[in-house]
């Protein structure tokens, strides 16, 4: 079963939400959450951090990370595991290939014309608040 992954992250006042916006399809054009793929053999954990890194410049010195839910795609073996943190500074993000925003965590994260994954990203911002005394 092919893994990836995505990761909520919170800046440190807990007001925003780290978004990328897609440089190539799926979902070209849109915001989505950073992440990206386990590779073989790879813990799940440790593929989020070096993705979270690779990605933004964000470290494990920067940010916990807690794993919150999974998706199971049956019909394309794939599953995708969450992750969210708060900063515990403020930090300089360096791209890769994706251009980095800090969202609103208000923001309409449903809204299918401007966010990518078919309104899941609202859904697990919906579940990461309903449960941030345990994550941060």
């Amino acid at each position: 079963m092919k893994k990836l992954n995505v990761i909520l992250v919170y800046n440190k006042n807990e007001d925003k939400i780290l978004m990328c916006k897609r440089a190539k399809e799926p979902y070209k054009g849109k915001f989505n959450l950073v992440g990206g793929k386990v590779e073989l053999n790879e813990d799940e954990l440790s593929a989020a951090y070096r993705e979270l890194q690779e990605e933004t410049g964000i470290t494990n010195k920067d940010i916990k990370l807690t794993h919150i839910m999974n998706f199971q795609y049956k019909m394309s073996d794939m599953e995708l595991e969450v992750y969210s943190g708060k900063l515990n500074k403020d930090v300089k993000l360096i791209e890769e290939v994706n251009k980095l925003y800090w969202m609103d965590k208000n923001e309409n994260f449903f809204d299918l014309n401007k966010f990518a994954g078919e309104g899941n990203i609202g859904h697990m911002l919906q579940q990461a608040e309903i449960y941030k005394n345990n994550l941060f």
